[in-house]
């Protein structure tokens, strides 16, 4: 353990009044997690990928009846060595901290990452996704995990977005959010940082006159797709290189953004492993 970190300590709750488990509750908001920069992730692989990936860990939660799993007891450990508090809590306490339909052994409280668009310097092999506007965060989660699963390297978020630290949002990465960087801004930073950027910027758009499959993915890539209702808007469609469709075979006019996102990302990294 490094010297400059203080070995954090273990106490048991078992009302659900505790300040702390209020605290805990209350990152199901928006605003306390912009407050305090923490957010909230649930269950044992979530928890553990983002102690595996160091990500700071502030609180710890474990259901004192799975006291003697042994990978608790391993993150437990890991926890409390890194300064976090570690609560032994009961099936009351646990069950307010978590869903319902999904009960879970554990929880952990984590301080946030999120880079500016200025800390991205990307390499020239990497392959990244912005999105202007999404306002979902199940389909938020899901491009994370989509990015992590492809292979590719970041995430810009752009304009006026959902919380990527939403607890749907974490839910839905299945801990990819522990994995992939997330970058945020203006709609005004992503034109400057277009500006810099090397490579190709490809965006999909309704008006595209070129089939994705159809294209060179040369790198580094930037995949920019439009939100979820209007689409990609034409003046941040003017910031791209090409842009492209993807064509339908049936009568639906589009696919969901994050099932756009994904078809992108695999004939992106498809391409580029053919090269």
């Amino acid at each position: 353990m490094s010297d400059h970190i203080r070995e954090g300590v273990v106490k048991q709750v078992s009302s659900v009044s505790n300040p702390i488990i209020k605290d805990i509750r209350n990152l199901s908001q928006r605003k306390h997690r912009k407050q305090s920069n923490q957010f909230l992730a649930e269950g044992l692989q979530l928890v553990g990928f983002g102690i595996e990936n160091g990500w700071t860990i502030r609180t710890f939660v474990y259901n004192i009846n799975e006291a003697a799993h042994p990978v608790i007891q391993t993150m437990a450990a890991k926890a409390k060595a890194r300064g976090a508090l570690v609560l032994e809590v009961n099936n009351a306490v646990m069950s307010k901290l978590v869903r319902r339909d999904n009960p879970q052994m554990v929880v952990g409280v984590f301080d946030q990452r999120l880079k500016t668009f200025a800390d991205v310097h990307p390499k020239p092999d990497e392959t990244w996704v912005a999105l202007e506007g999404i306002r979902d965060p199940g389909n938020l989660g899901t491009v994370m995990r989509s990015i992590d699963a492809a292979g590719a390297h970041g995430l810009l978020m752009v304009g006026d977005t959902t919380d990527p630290f939403a607890l749907e949002t974490v839910r839905a990465s299945m801990g990819s959010i522990f994995h992939v960087p997330v970058a945020k801004g203006s709609l005004d930073d992503f034109r400057t940082f277009r500006k810099s950027w090397k490579g190709t910027v490809i965006g999909t758009h309704l008006q595209g006159s070129l089939d994705y499959r159809a294209i060179e993915y040369s790198t580094p890539t930037l995949l920019l797709m439009g939100n979820e209702q209007s689409g990609l808007p034409d003046d941040i469609a003017q910031n791209c290189d090409l842009l492209v469709k993807i064509p339908m075979g049936g009568k639906a006019e589009s696919l969901n953004l994050a099932m756009s996102t994904v078809v992108m990302l695999f004939e992106a990294r498809r391409v580029q492993l053919t090269l």
